[in-house]
């Protein structure tokens, strides 16, 4: 990834937290004839000072098949932030250029799939306890009749990426004055989107520039 000395994050608990907070990730890994790229919610754990993002695919998705090939195909997950367009109106300095502000995380590693076992069934947990949170009612797979749950667990191949490397974007005009860093967020909290109030939101909480 293209990162500019004033947009590069390297600081790994940094990263992980924003891949926490936008766990919805872009998979990405070579097969032989083609990429596969699959759209699917990751965890985060540690083991030991190594980090490990797991989750799952339908078997009937051959992107498992890629990832099992030889030691562990190298694989990069791609977490998104928000992101906006950035109208140079909005700046205290002219002339100027637009742009657009977003954050990105890219983890870089090796895979290893899980068909069936402890392994599943405990990725699954912590999947659902996750999103599920600790609101009453909160639904789990134990819930689950076996002759149910196990067809179920069947259709599901589940895989893990060993982290080599975390590589960080977050471009929030920091390149920018703090007279035109507090006209971007003014802006963006007077639009519509979502996306562009959450933009202000980060922005407001790197802090200005004092540049």
């Amino acid at each position: 990834m293209y990162v500019q000395a004033s947009f590069a994050e390297t600081d790994p608990e940094k990263l992980l937290a924003l891949a926490a907070r936008y766990p919805f990730a872009t998979v990405i890994t070579p097969g032989a004839d083609e990429l596969w790229v699959s759209h699917l919610p990751l965890l985060a754990r540690r083991r030991g000072g190594a980090v490990v993002l797991v989750g799952h695919v339908a078997r009937a998705n051959g992107h498992w098949q890629a990832m099992e090939r030889g030691d562990g195909a190298p694989t990069t997950a791609v977490f998104h932030g928000p992101h906006a367009y950035i109208s140079p109106t909005w700046y205290a300095t002219s002339p100027a250029v637009p742009t657009w502000n977003y954050v990105v995380v890219h983890a870089v590693g090796k895979t290893r799939v899980h068909h069936e076992g402890p392994e599943l069934t405990e990725l699954l947990r912590e999947l659902t306890g996750e999103y599920e949170g600790r609101q009453a009612g909160a639904w789990s797979p134990d819930r689950l009749p076996a002759d149910f749950a196990q067809p179920m667990r069947g259709a599901i191949v589940g895989f893990e990426l060993a982290v080599d490397r975390l590589e960080g974007k977050i471009k929030l005009s920091q390149n920018r004055s703090a007279e035109d860093r507090r006209g971007v967020v003014a802006a963006l909290e007077a639009q519509m989107s979502e996306d562009s109030r959450a933009v202000a939101a980060l922005m407001r909480e790197t802090g200005p520039s004092e540049s």
